[in-house]
């Protein structure tokens, strides 16, 4: 599984998504977009197509955006997120 956070060092769920992750034994690439939050998130939402606020963490899995630590922790508990 390949997993890329993009994440801000001020976001609580940013930093609740990576301790989730961390718990979790989880092998996965954080994008510290905090120097250039603007211009990532314009360019996050032309990638992934997001309609409105680009918000964070954004989260990647396989190349296929789940949202971020609730829409996370929404897929685990369904058992839909599975980590080895």
């Amino acid at each position: 599984m390949n997993i890329e956070i993009y994440t801000v060092d001020y976001c609580p769920y940013c930093h609740k998504a990576l301790k989730f992750l961390d718990e979790h034994n989880a092998d996965y690439t954080n994008h510290d977009i905090t120097e250039n939050e603007d211009e990532m998130r314009e360019e996050l939402g032309k990638k992934y197509h997001i309609k409105g606020d680009v918000t964070v963490p954004q989260i990647i899995i396989d190349g296929n955006r789940i949202g971020g630590y609730t829409d996370m922790i929404g897929l685990y508990e369904s058992g839909a997120l599975k980590f080895d």
